[in-house]
């Protein structure tokens, strides 16, 4: 006989001021993603000052705003607090769930705009799809969306089709850090 899954306390975040409760524990596919990205990000920040940070962490944007993103990269370390982030991070990743999506989209984007993130990410496991936004002018502007693609699409793509596939994400924090996207999407 199985037991009864263990009560943990509800996770909320702040938005706008409102105290939001997060989803129920993430399916297993948003921590596969997640890690991932953490991955790619710890081994290229090695000994280079931007840090990254994994899901849990704390983000106290302002008084009306604090969220727990699911990874993100943050330069500056004066912002780098025992109990989270005190500040804006540099970049963002929100590995989107069904639950969540609306604010991932709309008052967390706006919000993270004005506080300047640099650049903010929206990772969808299912669809294997990743939107990046970039920062100009106070607002983040949808960049590019990429997707992971089968052998089997590729090959029945028409060239002119193929050739737009865009399979590697440069990340704008550095001139030489490049995400694939099909090493997101990894053992899903």
């Amino acid at each position: 006989m199985m037991n009864a899954a263990p009560e943990y306390p509800p996770r909320v975040e702040i938005i706008d001021g409102k105290t939001m409760l997060m989803s129920p524990r993430p399916m297993l596919r948003h921590h596969i993603v997640a890690g991932n990205i953490y991955c790619i990000f710890a081994e290229y920040l090695d000994g280079k000052l931007c840090a990254p940070f994994f899901g849990g962490v704390d983000v106290h944007l302002d008084d009306k705003n604090w969220f727990v993103p699911d990874v993100m990269i943050v330069c500056n370390h004066d912002i780098i607090k025992e109990d989270g982030i005190y500040g804006t991070p540099d970049l963002v990743v929100e590995v989107l769930s069904p639950s969540t999506m609306k604010n991932d989209r709309g008052p967390k984007l706006r919000a993270y705009a004005k506080a300047g993130v640099k650049e903010y990410w929206l990772v969808t496991p299912l669809s294997r799809t990743i939107e990046v936004y970039l920062q100009q002018d106070g607002e983040l502007v949808l960049d590019e969306v990429y997707a992971e693609h089968s052998v089997w699409e590729l090959d029945h793509m028409d060239p002119e089709d193929r050739a737009a596939v865009k399979m590697q994400i440069k990340v704008s924090l550095y001139d030489d850090l490049y995400v694939t996207v099909a090493d997101v999407f990894q053992r899903l």
